[in-house]
């Protein structure tokens, strides 16, 4: 079946950086687009990076202008892994962030990973 297991959250001061990481299995890691995502309490849940699957052409990155030019998603194919490079932490990027995907109209979410920035 399908899992997603996120890792790397932590507690951080303000200004800091963490990376984030997800090891997804039971799917065809390398075939698919993969995203993150974050939900803080009380919150919606915001998709704030994905990255498209290597073979495709005409695509790119893309973040929400909330994380724009702090945050770097990437991927390891033979890893079957995603990361989050994440800079210049604010209070606002705490949350609980997870890494998913859509497969046939379904969405899958790993169970997260906490990031508190403290201030």
């Amino acid at each position: 079946q399908v899992q997603l297991v996120e890792s790397g959250g932590d507690l951080v001061q303000v200004g800091g950086s963490l990376r984030l990481s997800c090891v997804g299995s039971g799917f065809l890691f390398k075939l698919y687009p993969m995203s993150w995502s974050r939900q803080a309490a009380g919150k919606q849940r915001e998709v704030v990076a994905t990255i498209p699957n290597s073979g495709a052409t005409g695509h790119a990155t893309s973040y929400a202008d909330s994380v724009k030019g702090r945050f770097a998603i990437s991927r390891d194919d033979a890893k079957n892994t995603i990361y989050l490079q994440m800079q210049n932490l604010n209070p606002e990027d705490t949350a609980i962030y997870y890494c998913g995907f859509n497969r046939f109209g379904t969405t899958y979410w790993g169970q997260g990973t906490q990031v508190t920035v403290s201030s």
